[in-house]
């Protein structure tokens, strides 16, 4: 990344991407040697890219705010909130065995808090600002409109590793409360947008190629959604008083199932959308990140109904996601350490599809 580049929100999702990948790695039901320490080491090359993009976006800070006014890169700040907690994840469950566990657990809480605060802005502030001063058409809708809102979701998923951790019994129950109800943030949102998102593709089809990768981003908040409510139901169980432990244990389970149907849905529904485009020519972009995290949240959310219900039919499936998941990241990752060799990179016009190349992206 040269000295003229400008950094935009948009690249934290190649944080996002490569974190869930480690993370995935750690909660598949299927585990070889080898597997958690490469999964470790992908946890570290995250934290790593976290750490370089932070202190450029932060040296770039006074040009951010010409993002937040472009109704399309203002969606992409969901993505930095998620970042953080997403590698903060990675290190309480991976990072532990390189740093120890005290560490690990305050690095988490660090991170955490810091993505949780950030997430819930974006949550408001984004829709707010689509609201009040964005001017959105008839066919602007996209998936794209779920990142400011999807980071609450994720804190919901690893504030459920860190409950654990809270010494008393009333810091344990209102960080689950709290983490229940970034659960609902996230989820009513996601079913205002969806149907916005399926009534453009609808009626205004896909549009420009390099859109086309975004419509893989619907399956975050679903895999997500999926994640924590399994997560969630395991301190639960400990936390809450009878019955409703047990009841956030089915809940876990229903309503992942039901979840996790509609997602294989989609998934069939964005491949199909993408193998339509690349026949025609799918041009690389940013916009390719979509095909990482999205598929990562589906990974851990199989792995999390398989924990739950033990059938090894989402033992299978979560596998052969995480195969394309991995797929997916080394594509995308080695396609974009090659745009970068030749860095025209600007702010993207304000228009309302995504550009459609790298450098305009970035």
């Amino acid at each position: 990344m040269t000295a003229t580049t400008r950094l935009g929100p948009n690249w934290f999702a190649s944080v996002m991407g490569t974190g869930i990948v480690a993370n995935a790695a750690a909660s598949l039901p299927l585990q070889f040697p080898g597997l958690r320490g490469a999964a470790t080491v992908v946890w570290a090359l995250a934290a790593a890219l976290l750490i370089t993009l932070t202190c450029a976006f932060v040296k770039q800070w006074r040009q951010h705010r010409e993002y937040a006014a472009d109704p399309v890169m203002a969606q992409f700040w969901g993505a930095p909130p998620m970042a953080l907690v997403t590698v903060g994840g990675g290190t309480l469950v991976l990072g532990r065995d390189w740093i120890g566990l005290d560490s690990a657990v305050a690095i988490d809480w660090a991170l955490w808090t810091a993505g949780t605060v950030f997430g819930l802005v974006t949550a408001v502030w984004i829709p707010y600002r689509m609201m009040t001063d964005h001017a959105v058409k008839a066919d602007s809708a996209f998936a794209g409109w779920l990142m400011p809102v999807v980071p609450p979701m994720v804190s919901a998923s690893n504030g459920a590793l860190l409950i654990p951790h809270v010494s008393s019994h009333q810091g344990q129950l209102a960080l689950l409360m709290s983490c229940y109800a970034m659960f609902g943030v996230s989820l009513f949102a996601t079913l205002f947008i969806v149907p916005q998102v399926w009534q453009r593709l609808v009626l205004h089809k896909t549009g420009p190629a390099s859109t086309v990768p975004t419509v893989w981003i619907v399956l975050g908040p679903l895999g997500q959604s999926i994640t924590a409510a399994n997560l969630l139901a395991q301190p639960a169980t400990t936390v809450l008083p009878a019955p409703y432990g047990d009841a956030a244990a089915a809940f876990g389970l229903f309503y992942g199932v039901v979840t996790w149907g509609f997602a294989v849905l989609w998934v069939v529904m964005a491949a199909a959308l993408t193998l339509r485009a690349a026949r025609r020519r799918l041009p690389f972009a940013l916009t390719w990140w979509s095909f990482t995290f999205p598929v990562g949240t589906l990974v851990t959310g199989t792995s999390a109904l398989y924990n739950r219900s033990h059938a090894e039919m989402f033992a299978v499936v979560a596998v052969a996601l995480y195969l394309l998941l991995v797929t997916a990241w080394v594509t995308v990752a080695m396609r974009t350490a090659y745009s970068m060799k030749e860095p025209k990179v600007g702010l993207p016009e304000r228009r309302y599809t995504m550009p459609t190349t790298p450098e305009s992206v970035a």
